[in-house]
């Protein structure tokens, strides 16, 4: 086997779990350009190549502007994201490397101050559905655009 090759479809392995997780992943509301936006982030801090392609594809079909996606690994320094969506990807952030104390009281006041607790608790569900959709295809080097058909993703014409 060589360091990139894909390891095993869980899809197809533990369909029902597959099935499961995905409307796990669904059942949330929110707006989906800032879903996408979190999406992104965490599959970059998280090396996620599949998630990281999928989810760029669904951005661009969403509508998405291109340069708001190029500047998601440096949306600290740019002027493109919202006070709102700037606080979605600080909690996204926070959540997925927790790091020292975890979610500082600092930053969930912050966060407080753009979303109610509804909000929040979805914003929070999406983070950890997209961290874990992260580490199964890490963990099984599932190839990026391997399931673009089935996903509708070819649309995207980013091929």
């Amino acid at each position: 086997m060589t360091a990139n090759a894909p390891r095993l479809d869980y899809m197809q392995t533990s369909p029902d779990l597959f099935k499961k997780y995905l409307a796990f992943s669904m059942a949330g509301k929110m707006d989906e350009s800032l879903a996408l936006l979190v999406d992104i982030r965490a599959s970059q801090l998280n090396g996620c190549a599949f998630c990281l392609d999928m989810h760029v594809k669904q951005a661009k079909l969403h509508g998405e502007r291109e340069l708001r996606l190029h500047h998601l690994a440096i949306w600290r320094e740019s002027n493109l994201f919202t006070p709102k969506e700037r606080m979605a990807l600080a909690w996204t952030e926070a959540l997925t490397r927790m790091e020292g104390e975890g979610v500082s009281d600092g930053l969930y006041a912050a966060a407080r101050e753009h979303f109610d607790e509804t909000e929040l608790s979805g914003l929070t569900f999406r983070v950890v559905a997209i961290n874990g959709w992260n580490r199964l295809n890490v963990a099984f080097r599932n190839p990026p655009g391997s399931k673009d058909q089935m996903f509708g993703l070819d649309k995207a014409g980013l091929n």
